[in-house]
């Protein structure tokens, strides 16, 4: 029984953390069965990802400085999006006013939504770092990371080998968070993979319900090669080292170097 209190407990807090990416889906699900007047669906779509970022500051969700985090973000995504929507790796196919280069503006949310989810996460988990590697090495890896999205079209895309990289990086590194007053401890190599995986699972959705449109499912909508895992792990991975780089920077969230046996496993 406490195992499944634990566990409820546990699921309470990541659906919470979740809620910007789940009223992103709701959205995307609504305005798809149901079309929204005067406005194209984009817009609408970047009208209700503007109000319910307001609200979630506005409610205290979530703080400034994790807005600033998140901002951060959708700058990243947005400048990914124009890359590769201009390389025909996706499309957004519908029209819209606020269009940048084909690649309508709510779109960065949906990376801004991956920030608050691990913003929030670490914050209502009470997330600590354990042997966190050295900041002179998580920056050079996170950027690299990034820039093979561009690069490898122009050249060899070495993402297994970044992916080898981070797994001898983190090797001894592990993430604790706490449920119920309770520590527990997960290896971060194993939290880049589930977080991930399950992001293939949202992007499934997303596309599903028209968010954006690879050449594949143009005639009609199939499901995302398994292969994009490996696109969304080493993106959770520059989420992940951006968001604990500067929790570090901000003195909030301290690496310790200790013997970790008192954690639950």
């Amino acid at each position: 029984m406490r195992a499944l209190k634990q566990l409820i407990r546990f699921g309470y807090q990541q659906a919470i953390a979740c809620l910007f990416p789940v009223v992103i889906f709701a959205s995307l699900a609504i305005t798809q069965i149901i079309p929204l007047p005067s406005l194209p669906r984009y817009d609408w779509l970047l009208i209700i990802c503007l109000l319910m970022q307001w609200w979630m500051v506005r409610s205290g969700l979530e703080t400034r400085d994790e807005l600033k985090v998140i901002t951060l973000f959708h700058l990243i995504g947005l400048a990914l999006e124009l890359f590769k929507v201009h390389m025909g790796s996706w499309s957004y196919p519908e029209e819209g006013y606020f269009k940048l280069s084909g690649v309508p503006l709510y779109s960065g949310f949906m990376y801004a939504s991956v920030a608050s989810y691990l913003c929030q996460a670490w914050r209502r988990l009470k997330v600590e770092l354990v042997n966190w590697p050295p900041f002179l090495v998580v920056v050079p890896l996170s950027a690299a990371i990034y820039l093979n999205f561009f690069t490898h079209h122009f050249w060899i895309d070495i993402r297994f080998w970044l992916s080898a990289l981070v797994l001898i990086v983190f090797w001894q590194s592990w993430v604790t968070y706490e449920v119920g007053g309770t520590r527990y401890r997960m290896p971060i190599a194993l939290s880049f993979v589930l977080i991930g995986f399950f992001i293939w699972i949202a992007e499934n959705i997303a596309t599903f319900f028209g968010a954006w449109e690879y050449p594949n499912q143009t005639d009609a909508w199939s499901l995302v090669h398994l292969g994009k895992v490996s696109s969304w792990l080493l993106l959770v991975i520059v989420s992940f080292l951006i968001v604990a780089t500067l929790k570090q920077v901000k003195g909030k969230s301290p690496t310790r170097i200790e013997d970790t046996r008192h954690f639950y496993r």
